[in-house]
């Protein structure tokens, strides 16, 4: 979830710390920084003040300066601190209840300190004589995480490792060859963490102005921007959900020459469980692309001939490979790092639904796969509302399946076994819309002969729920921004908005789509009923209704006269040929301008003026 929706999700005391923050920050950087001090001034100097989308800018100017105050605050505090923020910043951690939070912690604990005891053992068998390569190295961090705690206690103060002492230690247990994980268990036997107090540490993470906790829902946000801050923090370079994605195209004497690499047993282990050690152990991006996954006597080129490959297999499009071997891992990364929002375009809200219900289908189990993998509880309710909010895209879902699994599924779907068994099944969705698109009036005149005939498999019962999500979908392509958590906010059991475009944050469109297969659509009583229940709920949460848009095949006279005579709200209307009309145009244009302001005139909207205007 973006910061400036869990800036509309929270009230102004559950993001009072985090507004807070950012003042000090803006009152310290500004006075040495001119282009911090006139975005200040332009919310007249008082960011509690600010809406949501200038907060965020605001954080974004001093988003440097919040990375390194928060980093310090974590090093001042307790490893509970830092396990704690390693929770909250794995997948599917950003939008959880205060429990669930609880839960996962006892459970990474228990984790936690079963490997200490595991790796004491090896130190143990150093310190009586049984050397190997491996206990020798845990020996040599242990010792010196041990100096670097308790040197502290010879000058009289608190025991605690610092900023410029991590920086050591994380530069040798590098050339140590020693992962996260380890690392964290070798510093739990130094400084034991505690296995409760956890609501206490949200608390203190709340007042750095990391994490929002609402009292009333008993939830914790965490906004993706800190999300990847913290990341950035603890020196992960990439997502589980993105280094997973690497591991599946990696072959098996790939995954084992990593797991040698950082004394891992390889011989009896599954591919599975190759994969899940790997990513638990937290060993980065950049090491396993630059060395791990390589056989000794691989030189220079075959080592970049290995990433030319792994680009195609990731389907990663771009004009420059890159001629070393750290330009074409640095693509890699940056490509996996800002593929969210790409890959959320690359299917539409309609189209996301489709595959995840086909996938049900074709998978019974993917829900549970989605749980388990992204540690969701298991009352969750996983739709694809729930999986955006969490910044879960379709093909993180893709990838959760092995490389068995999905051409199992690809091939029980009945499409085309060339190429990538993912991509594959991502396009035929993407197809699955552009005919509902390219159909899009015969759609909303639920004219079922012309769709099979262009080999749309539909039952009429669907079509007026298909008729929203692709109206949806054309909204997304003309860049409106379709706001599911308002429209969420507004919806009753009784009244169901079907569309709600923000101009703003607190101005909206209502959008209704309505089909209608003989004649012109001409229920304006009922019609306008059900747009001012919706008006009245948008008010009520703190919205102002700019303009309400019915989307129909055509409308009556009748119809367009009550529209345009109403005083009780402001209706445009548009017909179902006009706003494919007007998308045809914005598609045709290299650079289009359009504005959601466009369809908010009032009466009748003139389809063909306003593609002349893109």
């Amino acid at each position: 979830m973006k910061l400036n929706q869990v800036l509309s999700s929270v009230n102004q005391v559950e993001k009072s710390k985090f507004i807070t923050c950012l003042d000090k920050l803006c009152i310290d950087v500004g006075k040495n920084n001119t282009s911090i001090s006139k975005s200040i001034e332009n919310i007249d100097g008082q960011i509690k003040n600010a809406s949501g989308s200038e907060v965020t800018q605001l954080f974004f100017a001093v988003k440097k300066f919040f990375k390194d105050a928060v980093k310090e605050q974590i090093l001042m505090n307790s490893a509970q601190i830092s396990l704690l923020v390693n929770i909250l910043s794995r997948d599917g951690n950003c939008v959880a209840r205060i429990s669930w939070i609880e839960s996962l912690y006892v459970k990474e604990w228990a984790e936690l300190d079963s490997l200490s005891k595991e790796l004491n053992e090896e130190i143990t068998s150093y310190n009586e004589g049984d050397v190997t390569d491996r206990s020798k190295a845990l020996n040599i961090y242990h010792a010196c995480m041990t100096e670097a705690y308790v040197n502290d206690k010879r000058v009289n103060r608190e025991s605690k490792v610092t900023d410029d002492e991590r920086g050591i230690l994380n530069v040798l247990s590098h050339h140590l060859g020693l992962t996260t994980d380890e690392c964290a268990a070798v510093e739990h036997l130094v400084d034991v963490i505690p296995k409760d107090g956890v609501l206490d540490a949200l608390n203190v993470l709340r007042d750095m102005g990391i994490v929002f906790i609402s009292k009333k829902r008993q939830e914790v946000f965490i906004p993706d921007e800190i999300v990847a801050l913290l990341n950035d923090i603890q020196g992960k370079d990439l997502a589980d959900k993105h280094r997973l994605r690497l591991l599946r195209t990696f072959s098996d004497a790939e995954l084992s020459n990593v797991l040698r690499a950082h004394g891992r047993k390889t011989r009896g282990v599954s591919r599975a469980d190759k994969i899940h050690t790997i990513i638990h152990s937290g060993i980065n991006a950049q090491n396993l692309l630059a060395v791990d996954i390589y056989s000794p006597e691989d030189n220079q080129n075959q080592r970049k001939e290995r990433l030319k490959q792994l680009i195609a297999d990731l389907e990663i499009d771009t004009d420059k490979l890159g001629t070393t071997l750290d330009e074409r891992i640095q693509l890699i990364i940056s490509s996996l790092i800002n593929a969210t929002e790409k890959e959320f375009d690359s299917l539409s809200a309609s189209g996301f639904k489709e595959l995840l219900k086909s996938l049900e289908d074709h998978f019974p189990t993917i829900i549970q796969v989605i749980k388990s993998q992204f540690e969701l509880e298991e009352n969750e309710i996983v739709d694809t509302d729930k999986l955006r909010a969490l910044s879960i895209t379709p093909y993180d879902i893709l990838y959760l399946l092995s490389n068995d699994e999905i051409k199992t599924v690809r091939d029980s779907m009945s499409l085309s076994k060339k190429g990538n068994a993912r991509f594959a099944i991502l396009e035929s969705f993407a197809n699955a819309t552009d005919k509902l698109i390219d159909n899009y009036d015969a759609l909303a005149r639920r004219d079922l002969s012309v769709l099979r005939d262009v080999g749309v498999d539909i039952a009429e019962a669907d079509i007026g729920i298909k008729f929203e999500e692709v109206t949806k979908a054309i909204f997304e392509l003309l860049d409106l921004n379709i706001d599911e958590d308002v429209r969420k906010e507004i919806n009753t059991n009784k009244d169901k908005a079907d569309i709600i475009i923000s101009l703003s944050d607190d101005d909206i469109i209502i959008g209704e789509a309505k089909t209608c297969k003989s004649g012109d659509f001409a229920k304006y009583s009922a019609t306008s009923r059900q747009v001012k229940a919706y008006v009245n709920r948008a008010e009520t949460v703190g919205k102002r209704v700019a303009q309400v848009l019915i989307i129909a095949p055509s409308f009556s006279d009748d119809f367009i006269e009550s529209a345009e005579m109403d005083t009780e709200v402001n209706i445009s209307l548009l017909e179902a040929k006009g706003l494919k009309l007007i998308l045809d145009a914005f598609k045709s244009k290299r650079n289009p301008k359009f504005s959601a302001k466009l369809l908010t005139k009032g009466g009748l909207l003139k389809a063909e003026l306003i593609a002349k205007t893109i």
